[in-house]
């Protein structure tokens, strides 16, 4: 198949906004919330090329022409919808800076018996190269049209690794482009999961595809010549979005934000605001266990675990030993 159903043509007229975006949290406040950010910003409707934040998200929208739609909303979340009437369409919610994230998504995904794609999409400079982790796709493979590489297992599926060439094509930097695709293509389908970035570039690099200073990084809905539609919330993180019952006590505020990672287990930090006097539940997932924390006095190796002050003030952090299990826990927070 022509490499531009892989790619369509609609590079030089993304232009990404400058700045970081802070990093996803889990805010809690006397309730256990697993969401990443508290942003209220009213639904946003988009027919238009377009590019900004929105609820705390970097957000890119185009078109080249037709009915494609997308509507911003709460959190991470987006909703999309197009008919054959467009020719090419991508968009989606995500980070102006891409990085070795862990990208979690859930939602749902009708991409019928088309040509489109949903997928962890990004782009880096020097080198400049475009970028696809497909989590699920309609009729058209990309596997089918690109250079096989190899494959990487990783968050519970194996992968395709491929490269492809586009000369003279738009991309952020203009209509005359020159520069590779990388594919991670996901053989087992799905519209929800994690992506653990880091997997997929270190893969990249052990079959000589080397990335470059990273642009934006986007979970994103793509549709060429065809018709679907999608919805999709994205965090940064492992675990899924969940809401449970106001825990007593006040208005203790714990609220959990990643640390470093490594290949068996994960540092979470906790900051925790409203009282001086808290004491901090977390409850572990299967398989999961403390191996060390900081600052607080942390009681309990594995399933609920506490934590209160220990006079080093109202931030403190755990390491968790993996066991297979990504997600985080989940948290509660009341005055003591």
């Amino acid at each position: 198949m022509n490499h531009s159903s892989i790619t369509p043509r609609r590079r030089g007229r993304l232009r990404l906004l400058l700045g970081a975006l802070c990093a996803a949290v889990l805010a809690v406040t006397g309730t256990v919330v697993a969401a990443p950010h508290a942003f209220a910003e009213a639904d946003r409707y988009l027919s238009s090329n377009t590019t900004g934040t929105h609820n705390g998200y970097y957000f890119s929208f185009w078109k080249d022409s037709g009915s494609a739609s997308m509507t911003l909303r709460e959190n991470g979340r987006y909703t999309s919808s197009w008919d054959r009437s467009t020719n090419n369409w991508v968009g989606g919610k995500g980070w102006a800076t891409g990085t070795r994230r862990t990208v979690s998504y859930s939602g749902t995904y009708n991409p019928g018996n088309n040509n489109t794609y949903l997928a962890l999409y990004g782009w880096t400079r020097n080198p400049l190269i475009e970028y696809y982790v497909v989590e699920n796709f309609g009729s058209y493979n990309p596997s089918s049209g690109a250079q096989r590489l190899g494959t990487v297992t990783t968050d519970g599926g194996t992968y395709d690794i491929l490269r492809s060439q586009r000369v003279n094509a738009p991309c952020i930097d203009g209509n005359n482009c020159t520069f590779y695709q990388y594919w991670s293509v996901r053989q087992q389908k799905r519209s929800s999961g994690t992506i653990t970035t880091a997997n997929h570039f270190d893969a990249w690099a052990r079959a000589g595809l080397n990335l470059g200073t990273h642009s934006y990084q986007i979970m994103a809905t793509e549709g060429y010549q065809s018709s679907g539609s999608s919805d999709i919330t994205v965090w940064e993180g492992g675990g899924t979005p969940t809401t449970g019952p106001t825990s007593p006590g006040g208005n203790c505020t714990a609220v959990l934000s990643a640390g470093e990672r490594w290949g068996d287990r994960f540092n979470l930090n906790v900051a925790v605001s409203g009282t001086n006097n808290w004491v901090v539940t977390l409850n572990l997932n299967g398989g999961q266990w403390i191996q060390n924390s900081w600052n607080a006095s942390v009681s309990g190796t594995s399933g609920t675990i506490t934590a209160t002050p220990n006079g080093n003030g109202n931030n403190f952090g755990i390491t968790i030993m993996a066991n297979g299990n990504w997600t985080w826990p989940t948290v509660s927070c009341r005055t003591a």
